[in-house]
């Protein structure tokens, strides 16, 4: 059987406040002509399909569109929820899109259940919350690694009366996995990392959640996300992987996706930037820049995007100037209000906040929380809703 393995769409994303949806449309299609000019039986999306829980009206539209095409190029779509989607509304009429050839797992319930395409067995294991799955599955911690275990377990019992090829789809952070910026934090909440021996027994799995395209194992693979999402990614060949698989047998090959707006990270002082020709290839793309001007030169923004119009992030790191004595494990145990605080003083030239601005920044913070907890249904894959936030990267 032949698949394409691809996830974390993140549908409506921003960069920078820049829209994506176009750049994701463009891959869309993208992905459409490889399905029809490699004969791909099923198309595996391996959750965070959209970017958030409630989606706009045009990423809607994209979705249904795509998965359409997809369907009419003669593949079955197998979609699973992620840590960013809304796991009631994504399986909306799974049963009833099931017919068509679109298949949504998101629900506890369908763990164990495989989609058959030809002989081979698709095990979709959406995103679960392990506070609210790790007692329904049995799993014997309430930890990630524990909930996938029982989920797999569940997986081995049903494929030990197939004789096709075993394929399992996750989202999950599995050890040896290198990160990208632009990933939600899942590690808060008794959510740990996963070792890849808890897939053992299956000739393929299909991985989300990290961005970066990477193996992991013999029959483990991360496809990445098929754009850019964060500056950290700018050196990544981003795509889908066309996969061959039999049991035993086993055959990727990377698809790398067409390349839209570039990225670049600069670094340096305003003047060498501004005219060293070595940068003219960044003049036409998305740039992170930092300068490092002993003292912050006045409308260096408005300067550099005379001759870099993209510039999307300008930070200062001036040489010779103090910084934080914090070290990175010191500033991971401070809080979210405590950093805030010590980012004024840094950039007051030491000047703490005073209560009053440290009562208001704290008011910011429980209000922000709040409405999270509100809005956010992320990824719970049991049928319920729970209106507590987890802070993270968006």
């Amino acid at each position: 059987m032949r698949l394409v393995h691809t996830s974390d769409w993140h549908l409506g994303r921003s960069f920078h406040r820049v829209g994506l949806l176009d750049a994701q449309a463009r891959y869309l299609d993208h992905l459409v002509e490889v399905v029809s000019s490699e004969g791909v039986d099923v198309v595996l999306v391996s959750g965070d399909v959209y970017d958030r829980a409630l989606p706009s009206p045009d990423t809607v539209e994209l979705l249904s569109d795509t998965v359409t095409r997809l369907i009419d190029a003669g593949a079955a779509v197998v979609l699973s929820s992620g840590n960013h989607d809304s796991a009631i509304r994504l399986g909306f009429a799974s049963d009833l899109l099931a017919r068509a050839g679109l298949h949504i797992r998101t629900g506890l319930d369908s763990v164990g259940t495989p989609v058959m395409v030809k002989d081979t067995a698709i095990y979709p294991l959406p995103y679960l919350e392990p506070a609210m799955a790790a007692d329904r599955i049995g799993a014997t911690e309430r930890t990630h690694a524990a909930v996938l275990r029982a989920a797999m377990d569940r997986v081995r019992a049903d494929a030990l009366s197939r004789s096709g090829a075993t394929v399992v789809m996750a989202h999950a952070f599995v050890t040896g996995g290198a990160t990208s910026e632009s990933e939600r934090d899942i590690s808060v909440g008794g959510v740990s990392a996963v070792h890849p021996d808890v897939f053992a027994g299956a000739d393929y799995v299909a991985l989300g959640h990290l961005h970066g395209p990477q193996r992991i194992g013999e029959t483990i693979r991360y496809s990445g996300s098929p754009i850019a999402l964060s500056f950290s990614e700018a050196t990544q060949r981003k795509g889908c992987l066309l996969v061959d698989v039999k049991p035993g047998v086993l055959n990727t090959e990377a698809i790398a996706a067409p390349v839209g707006r570039s990225l670049a990270t600069l670094r340096g002082d305003l003047a060498d930037l501004l005219g060293d020709p070595a940068h003219r290839g960044a003049e036409s793309a998305y740039c992170q820049i930092t300068l490092t001007d002993p003292v912050r030169p006045m409308g260096a923004m408005e300067q550099l995007r005379r001759r870099f119009p993209d510039t999307l992030v300008l930070a200062f790191e001036p040489v010779g100037a103090q910084v934080i004595a914090h070290t990175g494990a010191a500033v991971r145990q401070r809080g979210e209000l405590d950093l805030c605080c010590d980012f004024l003083a840094h950039v007051r030239a030491g000047n703490e906040a005073s209560r009053p601005e440290r009562a208001l920044l704290a008011t910011a913070f429980e209000s922000s929380r709040l409405v999270r907890g509100e809005l956010e249904d992320e990824g719970r894959a049991t049928g319920t809703c729970d209106t507590r936030s987890r802070p993270g990267a968006a």
